[in-house]
């Protein structure tokens, strides 16, 4: 459970375990004698991915930032991902109790990024965290629920509709602060109102920057997944990024590596690299 400080405030990194992606859709139009030097596929062609999720302790506030991909999977959607439901687990390990955080933040609402958002108990559908107020951006949410042939699979609506009809999940438009040190700014490209989550403090950064580069391995410009709906926004948007995280040295946070939760990002000629922290 590795931890570091960005100023004032103490982030843990903790996770839902590992679970697995088809290799293609993962690296999109990359051709696989590239990708698999860096992350080998099975025989299966699948890689194992991670869901990482940050715990923050800023002043007063205990923050969660990503839930996982939760319990909540149809039967066959588990055989498919095997995923290993950790992150209560983790978290309990961390020394919080569910009822301890009081502000989640989801990047978007993939199904690996909110899954414990909620939990079923006796057919009802509850927040697993039931003192936190929830954030998203309200166009992600209101393009989850139109349900569309492209990506709809993504979407479970048990994991935010019924916190947006409690009104304990707060839609956002555009980028915010949330408290003190910890603010979002939205990433079009994986979906179109994608949000980062920015920490700062003692003249450094931090950013969760979710699956607009999942991976140490997706550093490239252009080495983007079939999942990202926008590629040629993740492209322009890795720019942005790129311009400001690697002159500013921002500890980066990546959302699937299994074995990198955070690495300074740098510059070696041409190519873009990861050095831990």
């Amino acid at each position: 459970m590795q931890r570091v400080t960005i100023g004032d405030i103490e982030i843990t990194h903790l996770h839902d375990g590992t679970y697995y992606l088809d290799g293609g859709a993962f690296f999109g139009v990359v051709p696989k004698v590239l990708w698999q030097r860096r992350l080998p596929a099975d025989e299966m062609n699948r890689i194992s991915g991670a869901m990482n999720s940050l715990l923050v302790r800023a002043g007063k506030h205990t923050v969660l930032v990503e839930t996982g991909m939760g319990n909540k999977l149809p039967e066959k959607a588990k055989q498919i991902y095997c995923p290993q439901e950790k992150l209560l687990e983790n978290l309990a390990a961390a020394g919080v109790h569910p009822e301890q955080i009081d502000i989640v933040i989801n990047t978007h609402l993939h199904f690996d990024h909110c899954g414990w958002n909620t939990v079923r108990r006796n057919g009802q559908v509850e927040p697993t965290f039931p003192n936190a107020r929830y954030y998203v951006q309200e166009g992600e949410w209101q393009h989850a629920v139109r349900q569309l042939e492209r990506d709809r699979v993504s979407y479970i609506s048990d994991n935010y509709d019924p916190l947006v009809r409690s009104g304990q999940m707060q839609l956002l438009q555009g980028d915010q602060e949330i408290v003190p040190g910890i603010s979002v700014e939205v990433y079009p490209g994986h979906t179109r109102h994608m949000q980062a989550v920015m920490i700062r403090g003692g003249g450094q950064t931090m950013c969760y920057i979710s699956d607009l580069i999942p991976t140490v391995s997706h550093l490239d410009l252009t080495w983007v997944m079939a999942y990202d709906l926008f590629p040629l926004d993740t492209i322009e948007s890795r720019k942005k990024f790129y311009a400001e995280a690697i002159p500013g040295k921002w500890l980066v946070a990546f959302t699937h590596d299994p074995s990198t939760p955070w690495a300074y990002l740098e510059m070696q000629g041409n190519r873009i690299t990861a050095r831990s922290a």
